[in-house]
């Protein structure tokens, strides 16, 4: 694994940025500054305040006279940055010398607090379910609910999970698990199928329903079934098939897999890179090969389940800290660091690795890595980074977080990745030092008894990879990444316009809108259905209660015209169904694209 040093962090964020108004920006700043201190008592807000990553204290520190010397050093500015090439404008950054990474990540990151009456009729809501759902548990049972041949036997699965997915879950199923026939790309064909028995069982129609795909991560627009990736990879299937049938230690390895691993390590700066055919295996096959028990793990409260798993099968100590919160981060890392290993009688830890996500897929949040790798190196530990959302779509050359703040990604120790998003493909990929990846290469599950990545899977990766690095001899993979910046950023502030609460940092292209309550999560993804417009709801328990959302996600292959018309639409569906929680002052001014 990479070698760790004293140095502190070698390069910070360079996200430049300029002010449209600089009274527009101050008073913003000041309302934002009176949110964060209001004192809310009630239980509906506990979950919430853990969510405000560390910075109440900070912007608690910030008294008027920082307004007062900020508001007197804005530097005002209509051009397009310099720093970025992201080619859309923004607030002060570190770059600027006036803002920490704490105060940057403040200003470029949303989490709006639930306002009180919603937070009591979300929570009344969901209880009503759950009593109809008992009460129609126990007068109404359908055949179809009912197991046969199972008398003697006990419970297969969890009561109370069967019981949600039955008589909760069932209600909105529509919404969910929906079929395709085309590729993810901007638009996509849903097959339509009716439910006659409230939702235990469908039917299709034998119709279908074009739609604009908002909730696919095809983040780049390689999920195409005509172009250059599908040609190679069609070429690839008459060469070689469609499969390999073994794994990579035994007759499952090709040229073309090497060819992919070196040029995954050259795109990402690093020495070596092993690849996987499943990105959820990536995360859940390899950690348990990296760690056992006697080893402590940092982990972000927030970090994909592939993680969880994988840290439950390794045996390790898990510690879980506040989403992106860096105080907890450095208190939890101290106190465990200081008491060591209580299971050995307070002796070392045997390896101490912090796991965090490049954008966290739920929350649309960006890693705040620069202070990350300066814990890391204070306290002598290692970092994973699992850029599955972030490789491809963050950074001015796609290369992820490490790209994004300018970072060096050896500093780094284990970079983790998939091919699922941004590419088009499948699978995953391990990068770091090369004695990492060999370790890998012996003792990865993943590697020694999966079957191997399909060959043309593999060659989709690799000519889109080859595009975004701009080795095909053009410029098409640039203008992909600008273009999903500057679609993310037109969207996310149309959407902050109109006044509803979105989650998450301004240039993620993942964008959390809040609905809260049960309902409006179905009631959302159906008429936006209706009008052609294809989302992904999100509800408990994949969320908290408290948190139900429509989670759009945003690709270099949309319009302007085709957000311009999703945004209308949704303005029209927030004003029916109530969905402007937002009390943050509008912006009056059009926002350009």
């Amino acid at each position: 694994m990479g070698n760790l040093d004293d140095s502190g962090i070698t390069s910070t964020p360079d996200c430049s940025s300029n002010f449209g108004n600089t009274a527009e920006v101050i008073e913003q700043n000041r309302y934002d500054l009176e949110q964060h201190q209001k004192k809310f008592a009630a239980p509906a807000y506990t979950e919430i305040r853990t969510r405000k990553n560390g910075l109440k204290a900070n912007i608690m520190a910030m008294n008027s006279n920082s307004f007062k010397n900020t508001s007197k050093n804005l530097h005002v500015s209509n051009g397009i940055t310099t720093s970025h090439e992201y080619d859309s404008p923004g607030r002060l950054s570190v770059a600027d010398g006036k803002l920490s990474p704490a105060e940057e990540h403040f200003q470029k990151t949303s989490f709006e607090e639930v306002p009180l009456h919603t937070a009591c009729l979300t929570y009344l809501g969901f209880y009503l379910l759950m009593i109809l759902g008992y009460i129609n548990q126990l007068l109404f049972v359908p055949k179809v609910a009912k197991e046969k041949y199972r008398d003697g036997y006990v419970a297969l699965y969890d009561a109370f999970e069967s019981f949600y997915s039955r008589y909760v879950y069932r209600r909105v199923r529509d919404c969910w698990n929906r079929p395709i026939s085309s590729v993810p790309g901007a638009e996509l064909t849903l097959k339509d199928r009716v439910t006659h028995d409230y939702g235990w069982s469908f039917e299709f129609t034998g119709t279908e329903t074009r739609c604009l795909n908002l909730g696919s991560y095809n983040y780049l627009g390689f999920a195409a079934a005509t172009g250059p990736c599908a040609d190679a990879a069609e070429k690839n299937c008459h060469d070689m098939g469609l499969a390999l049938c073994s794994s990579r230690t035994e007759l499952g390895t090709t040229t073309l897999h090497k060819d992919l691993e070196e040029l995954t390590a050259r795109y990402l700066g690093v020495e070596d890179a092993i690849v996987f055919g499943m990105g959820f295996a990536t995360n859940s096959l390899n950690l348990p090969s990296l760690l056992s028990p006697g080893c402590l793990v940092l982990s972000d409260e927030k970090n994909h389940a592939s993680i969880i798993l994988g840290l439950r099968l390794s045996g390790a100590t898990t510690k879980v800290f506040k989403h992106n919160n860096m105080k907890d981060l450095e208190r939890v890392l101290r106190s465990n660091i200081v008491n060591g290993n209580p299971k050995m009688g307070g002796k070392p830890w045997k390896k101490i690795l912090i796991i965090v996500e490049g954008v966290f897929s739920m929350e649309g949040s960006i890693v705040r890595l620069p202070e990350i790798i300066a814990l890391k190196k204070k306290y002598k530990a290692y970092l994973y980074l699992d850029e599955a959302h972030s490789i491809g779509a963050m950074g001015p050359n796609g290369r992820g977080a490490t790209d994004y703040f300018k970072a060096n990604a050896k500093d780094v120790d284990i970079l983790m990745g998939t091919f699922t998003k941004s590419f088009g493909s499948a699978g995953g990929y391990i990068a770091g030092t090369k004695k990492l990846i060999d370790f890998l290469r012996t003792n990865s599950h993943a590697h020694c008894y999966a079957a191997t990545m399909s060959p043309p899977v593999a060659q989709q990766i690799f000519t889109s990879m080859r595009i975004i690095m701009g080795l095909d001899g053009s410029d098409t993979g640039r203008r992909k990444i600008r273009q999903l910046a500057r679609n993310t950023r037109y969207f996310r502030k149309r959407l902050a316009q109109m006044g509803v609460i979105t989650y998450g940092h301004e240039d993620s292209p993942v964008v959390p809108m809040l609905v809260y309550l049960f309902s409006k999560i179905g009631a959302v993804v159906r008429t936006l259905t209706t009008r052609h417009i294809a989302v992904v709801g999100v509800g408990f328990p994949a969320t908290p209660i408290m948190e139900g959302r429509i989670r759009y996600c945003l690709s270099a292959a949309h319009t302007k015209e085709q957000l311009d018309y999703a945004l209308s639409v949704i303005d029209e569906i927030s004003d029916n169904l109530g969905l402007k929680y937002s009390r943050k002052p509008l912006d009056p001014n059009p926002i350009e694209y």
